[in-house]
């Protein structure tokens, strides 16, 4: 069963076209070389040799090379990539804990790459937060002094700053662990603590650095389901960067795959997995279910000769997964809705090929 034709994705999302207005961020030629003499390197054809190969001539590795995008409002934008692919490179940029070696950064309309250190020292206690995957905890300090340290920080008085403290505590779920010290904690409640810490200020972007990758698989799934709820309850924009492809694929509105410092492809989860870009992008997103991420409009078909469609109904946005039973259960193939538009029909057989692979 093919898939609708491809677009290429890396030229249609680089700048999300369903933005409406203004991102709240803005990454224009970004570039971070490691090593003697970068500025040589920006734009350089030696830029384009293999690492091993520029390590050998220059002595420079480049670690983020050439990347423009940009992050909507709201939206949930996740880097990936492979170790060493430059992901968490490319996002001590955007906060400038690595400063670049040439590019923009604009968030909300504001150079941080143009900023002096004092002006960057604000923007990092009221803009933006970051949670690392080392949780970073004061060991010596309670949960509560844990979360409210950046309010201390910015001048809040205690009162002020434990208020504030317990309105997060009950938004991540920690009731009844204020007085605790970290070591107390199992790793999934410091992760906790320190999304708690990042949401204090109130920030309007957070970045995650592969916050759960040191967590055992079921707590990082608790923590993923727990990113999603804060996600949808706050509305925060977000950057999470991870090597997991199905942790991507979870939580993104658009994902951006990373490889030797430049992004391969931008798109949705399921514009990746039904177009992949190039061999290396279908490769990598070989072993994630199709079904899990491809909705119904992706897959219907125009009725073909001969078929009865059920009366079953469905709408184009369910997921492959969610319709199978009433698939298979339909007498016919189902038709596929978007509000008042019929986009197709999806049958038995598709579903299988499908879940088969035929579509790869």
């Amino acid at each position: 069963m093919p898939l609708p034709a491809a677009r290429d994705w890396r030229a249609a999302s680089v700048h999300n076209p369903s933005m409406s207005a203004a991102p709240t961020i803005r990454v224009e030629g970004l570039w971070k070389v490691f090593g003697p003499h970068p500025q040589r390197l920006v734009g350089s054809p030696d830029a384009d040799l293999s690492r091993s190969e520029l390590r050998t001539r220059t002595g420079c590795t480049v670690a983020v090379k050439d990347v423009t995008f940009d992050v909507a409002a709201g939206e949930v934008f996740v880097v990936m990539g492979l170790s060493g692919s430059g992901k968490s490179t490319l996002v001590r940029c955007l906060t400038r804990l690595v400063d670049p070696t040439a590019g923009r950064v604009w968030l909300g309309g504001e150079d941080i790459v143009a900023v002096g250190s004092s002006r960057l020292r604000h923007l990092r206690r009221t803009k933006f937060s970051m949670v690392f995957q080392h949780f970073g905890l004061l060991p010596h300090r309670r949960v509560i002094d844990n979360i409210a340290y950046a309010l201390e920080v910015n001048g809040a008085a205690r009162d002020v700053r434990h208020a504030r403290a317990h309105e997060v505590i009950a938004l991540v779920g920690l009731q009844g662990y204020e007085q605790a010290f970290p070591e107390q904690l199992s790793g999934g409640m410091q992760q906790r603590v320190g999304l708690a810490r990042a949401l204090a200020v109130d920030p309007e972007v957070l970045f995650l650095d592969e916050p759960f990758s040191a967590l055992d698989p079921l707590i990082r799934r608790d923590m993923q389901t727990e990113v999603r709820r804060l996600h949808r309850d706050l509305g925060k924009t977000m950057v999470f960067i991870t090597h997991d492809l199905a942790e991507a694929m979870k939580l993104g509105d658009r994902v951006a795959i990373m490889r030797d410092g430049a992004i391969v492809q931008i798109g949705t989860p399921e514009e990746i997995i039904a177009h992949p870009v190039d061999d290396y992008v279908a490769d990598f997103t070989r072993d994630i279910p199709a079904s899990h991420v491809l909705s119904l409009g992706t897959i219907a078909r125009p009725l073909a000769t001969g078929e009865q469609a059920a009366e079953v109904a469905l709408p184009a946005a369910t997921i492959v997964r969610d319709a199978t039973a009433t698939i298979l259960a339909a007498d016919g193939p189902i038709r596929v809705v978007d509000g008042t538009t019929e986009k197709g029909v999806v049958g038995a057989t598709d579903v299988l090929r499908l879940i088969s692979g035929e579509h790869r």
